[in-house]
């Protein structure tokens, strides 16, 4: 297999170069951006199935069966295990020659604190070398650079059509229909909300969707395919919110939104995901539902989380902005768009947005 890194400043400019270099059979393995020096960057790695001519055989990339194109080729999970362990003792061994003396206590303590949080050691050791270049720095400024935020509001989100994907028992329901009462309440001025149920085959989030649907004012339709979901949007609402359901094994967000006909620069997809999971499946459930459209992280649950590093660990490796915070079992305050100081706040003080360290919830508006 050869695989081979891109980078460029956005990833329509690199996946045009991995188009060009690679061909279509090229699967993506994995993508980061961020920021450097003051400039975006996206970095993608992709590999393609080749045999002995330079060709790509029968069955790799894109199958030639009809098969998922995003598929990865056989042998991958095991070799990304190897390559996870090596990592693993890589760090090991790395770890103790860091010379954590050159750092100001108040830097020291922070990265301390972090990884007792659950930071990956890969965050920790980029961390680290960004401050012995910056000393006296608070340990926020490269970590603001490597956490993006875009909170969730009417310019920040100005796309027609908003799909929550994540895995069963996540939140997306309730995440859906409490992003939908906070636009309808103090954004949307009187436009019309018209919200989607993709999910027809479970009864709970299906109820759930329906009933605040009705309570509420909001235009309800379901969809299981491509030609419902054309119908459900074919109408006069403001904006859209689709409930999207777990995937099954094996399957990827890309053939499920593909199904659906989701797509497009009017359609912006949110990964809805609870800090609780262990980072070997939170990782796993960022791959499966990482697309094209995918473009921001809705944290959930967060009042039943321990700890926080997992928001930490998610953005660094991928670079996806949270939009969303949502904690408590309510539907209404139990959502707000997402600070950078609201985060911090949580990473390290584990304080939920809208509390003081002592006190209730505040209301939100």
């Amino acid at each position: 297999m050869q695989v081979k890194t891109y980078t460029g400043p956005s990833t329509q400019a690199v996946l045009a170069q991995i188009k060009s270099e690679l061909g279509p059979d090229a699967v993506i393995l994995s993508t980061r951006s961020g920021r450097k020096e003051g400039r975006r960057f996206c970095e993608v790695t992709a590999g393609v199935e080749r045999n002995g001519n330079g060709s790509t055989p029968h069955g790799a990339g894109a199958a030639a069966d009809g098969g998922d194109p995003t598929q990865l080729p056989a042998g991958w999970e095991s070799w990304h295990r190897e390559w996870s362990c090596i990592k693993e003792h890589l760090l090991a061994l790395m770890k103790p020659g860091l010379r954590l003396e050159q750092l100001t206590p108040r830097q020291r303590l922070a990265l301390e604190f972090l990884e007792r949080e659950g930071v990956e050691d890969t965050v920790l050791m980029s961390l680290y070398r960004r401050l012995l270049t910056s000393p006296g720095a608070s340990v926020l400024e490269p970590l603001t650079g490597m956490v993006p935020v875009k909170p969730w509001s009417r310019e920040a989100w100005p796309q027609r059509v908003h799909v929550f994907a994540g895995p069963f028992g996540s939140g997306k329901t309730t995440t859906l229909v409490r992003m939908a009462l906070r636009g309808q309440g103090a954004e949307s001025a009187g436009g019309r909300v018209q919200v989607v149920n993709a999910d027809c085959e479970r009864g709970n989030g299906r109820l759930l969707l329906r009933h605040w649907a009705e309570l509420s004012g909001f235009g309800y339709a379901e969809a299981a395919d491509d030609g419902a979901m054309r119908a459900a949007l074919d109408c006069d609402a403001d904006r859209v919110f689709v409930d999207l359901p777990g995937l099954a094994r094996g399957e990827t967000l890309t053939q499920r939104l593909a199904h659906l006909g989701l797509g497009g620069d009017d359609v912006a997809v949110h990964l809805v995901l609870p800090p609780h999971c262990g980072g070997q499946q939170t990782a796993d459930f960022v791959n499966r539902y990482r697309a094209p459209g995918t473009a921001s992280i809705v944290w959930t649950k967060l009042d039943e989380a321990c700890t926080y590093g997992t928001l930490v660990n998610v953005a660094a490796a991928n670079g996806l902005p949270v939009s969303a915070l949502s904690f408590g079992p309510g539907l209404r305050g139990s959502l707000v768009s997402a600070s950078e100081s609201a985060l911090w706040r949580l990473v390290f003080k584990r304080q939920l947005p809208g509390r003081t360290s002592d006190g209730p919830a505040a209301r939100q508006p």
